[in-house]
């Protein structure tokens, strides 16, 4: 490995790392989902990784496609931002829906049993909709840094840098992902929610939309 690769794998994966924390978007949604769905720390996991796995495979075929087309760099990333910018208003509107819904599901009037509460924890591992939809929001929403990186070695013919700069970026930021999504479970899982408990689904829909925000606005 010469010097330039090797300069340019230590980017990728500082690179992965800073723009996976810099964006809450990358771990909160897993998180929410996962109070309210009840998923064990494993789950979430999975979940969040194979989100992971989706959301830089989108930008790398698009960043390939692109190198061998001999597409500019520029035209990619205005592709990438009109992938940014739907990724963003799907995130809101999932968290928008979910909100309502979770409103109008915490303000009904119902008798809490152990057997209706077993029976909704059930029903929720059953649901896979809010799974698949984040999945696609996920694979829509864009890498940006990546393609950037993709361009160096692509444009030198070296596609044992391209491959080595698409895993170390891919891994460190799904790495990250489900890293950040444990430890932020585990610490609202200390949190004392009390009545709030009942408007958990609001809750999550809230913090999925402001994700979705933060993105649009660039934040």
């Amino acid at each position: 490995m010469n010097q330039e690769i090797a300069t340019l794998l230590a980017s990728a994966a500082s690179i992965g790392v800073i723009h996976t924390l810099l964006g809450p978007d990358h771990y909160i949604p897993f998180v929410a989902l996962a109070k309210v769905r009840s998923w064990t720390t494993t789950r979430m996991a999975i979940v969040t990784a194979l989100c992971g796995v989706g959301h830089v495979l989108g930008s790398v075929v698009l960043g390939l496609v692109g190198v061998l087309a001999g597409t500019a760099v520029f035209h990619l990333e205005s592709i990438e931002s009109v992938r940014g910018d739907l990724a963003a208003w799907a995130l809101i509107a999932f968290g928008l829906i979910y909100t309502v819904w979770g409103l109008r599901r915490g303000g009904r009037k119902h008798t809490h049993t152990h057997f209706g509460h077993q029976q909704s924890a059930t029903a929720s591992h059953k649901r896979p909709a809010s799974v698949w939809t984040i999945f696609i929001i996920f694979v829509l929403g864009p890498c940006e840094p990546l393609i950037p990186l993709l361009i160096y070695p692509a444009a030198r013919n070296s596609w044992y840098g391209v491959t080595m700069v698409v895993l170390v970026f891919g891994l460190t930021t799904i790495l990250t992902m489900v890293i950040l999504a444990i430890a932020l479970k585990l610490g609202i899982n200390r949190l004392p929610f009390g009545r709030l408990e009942r408007y958990s689904h609001a809750l999550a829909g809230a913090a999925i939309t402001v994700c979705g925000i933060s993105i649009h606005l660039g934040l």
